[in-house]
């Protein structure tokens, strides 16, 4: 693990080494994959919904405790915008209270009633956004702590406005008071840099983490992730108000056809859009099959690897990166004398 470069407030909030943040992954974000986020001295989050039965999700928990020897770790509470699959959050929020957890994301919808009990907890929670105007917005309802906003480039769900990362960052920093962390197409450490130096306190990452050996989808959706350029993400859902960012495969490609021709009868739709699908998908290694989140920053995975192999190669970029700012003011310093 490479030394802390950064010192911010996410770093002190989190209790971490660096800047770094993995959001919750649908299926993925298992107690393996952020036990080695955290190892490697970044924060992950356990996506409750991919263990409905509390049971299992219990015993993920415990897990997560055992692999990080104790230390911190976090869980993602994802608030849809279809009720019925929203009730076992308030049981989930209080199964992870119960077992020590003290850090949550929440994304989608504001759950103003889950944030007010973690805060009633002595947790800390950061909500996830699309859109500046909608950090404003949560972060004058809720008793947030940290608020990542995802620009236009993120695997998942990037909003209807589609701004990117390098426009959302000054502007969520210069119009929200409490930390700012920002998401969508960030795979390099150059990157990290840039966005601290603009005003971020964090990064969050997921795209990036897709191709860690930790992640237990088959090799043959990581490596489709490996050899995807930019150019290869798909977004669909547009016309459902629900904006997906998407491998580009034969099911996007179907959903694009249904769109293009007014289909609005969302059963038409839910075949394609099925959890189920994507579970399969990473299952049988089929990248072909369901909707399979992956953003722009898919041309920075060029490799399978562990993820204290991608955090060490970030924490290197980055250092690189402000070393190279360091020495250009120290050049323009000379020539001004």
């Amino acid at each position: 693990m490479r030394d802390a470069l950064f010192q911010t407030r996410i770093t002190e909030l989190f209790g971490i080494r660096h800047p770094i943040l993995a959001g919750g992954l649908m299926w993925l974000a298992d107690a393996n994959y952020v036990a080695a986020v955290v190892n490697a001295g970044g924060m992950g989050f356990i996506t409750a919904k991919t263990f409905p039965d509390f049971k299992d999700f219990e015993a993920e928990l415990d897990k997560a405790q055992r692999l990080t020897g104790g230390k911190p770790f976090g869980v993602n509470l994802y608030m849809s915008v279809r009720p019925e699959q929203n009730a076992d959050l308030p049981a989930q929020l209080e199964i992870a209270l119960d077992k020590g957890v003290r850090h949550f994301e929440t994304a989608g919808l504001p759950p103003a009633h889950l944030v007010e009990r973690i805060k009633d907890a002595g947790a800390v929670v950061m909500h996830k956004v699309a859109t500046v105007k909608h950090a404003i917005s949560a972060t004058g309802k809720l008793p947030l702590d940290a608020i990542a906003v995802v620009g236009s480039e993120c695997g998942g769900h990037p909003g209807l406005n589609l701004v990117g990362s390098i426009v959302q960052a000054p502007l969520a920093v210069a119009r929200v008071s409490i930390p700012v962390v920002i998401g969508g197409g960030i795979g390099t450490g150059g990157q990290i840099a840039g966005l601290l130096a603009m005003g971020a306190e964090g990064v969050l990452l997921g795209t990036r983490f897709l191709v860690a050996s930790e992640i237990w989808s088959h090799d043959r959706i990581k490596q489709r992730v490996v050899d995807a350029d930019e150019t290869q993400t798909a977004l669909v859902l547009a016309s459902m108000r629900n904006t997906f960012r998407g491998i580009d495969n034969e099911t996007t490609r179907a959903i694009a056809k249904l769109e293009a021709s007014g289909v609005t009868d969302f059963e038409v739709y839910r075949p394609y859009v099925m959890g189920t699908a994507q579970k399969e998908a990473y299952t049988e290694g089929d990248p072909e099959k369901g909707i399979l989140s992956m953003g722009q920053a898919c041309v920075f995975a060029d490799r399978i690897e562990p993820v204290d192999a991608i955090m060490d190669r970030l924490v290197d970029e980055a250092a690189a990166a402000t070393g190279r700012l360091g020495a250009l003011a120290a050049s323009a310093r000379r020539a001004a004398e």
